[in-house]
């Protein structure tokens, strides 16, 4: 069996998470804005690190749901500022709390990314991760659109590790055996 040429070396978490969830289309709210948040939590970061941190992340950001997040207030930023098991950058723990009051004024998180690529995954056909960009036109748009909201680390190249990660596109390697598993 063939994996993309992101896993080769890759800790167990990584290789778990390749082989199980990332670019597996998802609709759900809640994961959706998890993924958010530990995108924007990434930035500058290894994967692997934010992996190795996930359950600490759920914990401290009340299981991702963006109604609870939202009402943190500076003690609970203080609190998660002091909590070793996440990645401890103010401005960061601040982006996931603004950003759960940003979905909250949303009708739909799910809707509005889905939009960007008219509701279906875009099938991609690269041949090496060489060949993938780091940001594209749609996740220039959803960054412009998401800033424009108020949400808050959702630069272009986030945003489209983003769609990477919730199968707004589907950027396994054609010889990957996960690249027909989740085409769609």
């Amino acid at each position: 069996m063939s994996r993309c040429a992101w896993v080769p070396g890759a800790d167990p978490p990584y290789v778990a998470y390749h082989d199980e969830e990332w670019g597996v289309p998802s609709h759900d709210e809640r994961h959706l804005f998890e993924l958010l948040v530990l995108e924007g939590a990434q930035a500058g970061l290894s994967w692997s690190t934010i992996l190795r941190k996930r359950e600490n992340y759920r914990r401290a950001f009340a299981g991702f749901d963006a109604a609870k997040v939202a009402r943190f207030g500076q003690k609970d930023v203080e609190r998660l500022m002091a909590d070793a098991g996440i990645v401890r950058n103010r401005l960061k723990i601040e982006s996931a709390v603004a950003n759960a009051r940003a979905v909250l004024e949303l009708d739909s998180l799910d809707e509005l990314l889905w939009s960007f690529v008219g509701g279906r995954p875009l099938q991609n056909k690269w041949e090496t991760v060489a060949q993938v960009p780091p940001e594209t036109e749609e996740s220039k748009a959803m960054s412009k659109e998401l800033k424009r909201r108020g949400f808050r680390f959702v630069g272009p190249t986030v945003c489209y590790a983003f769609m990477q990660a919730c199968g707004l596109v589907n950027d396994h390697t054609v010889d990957c055996f996960r690249y027909r598993e989740v085409a769609v």
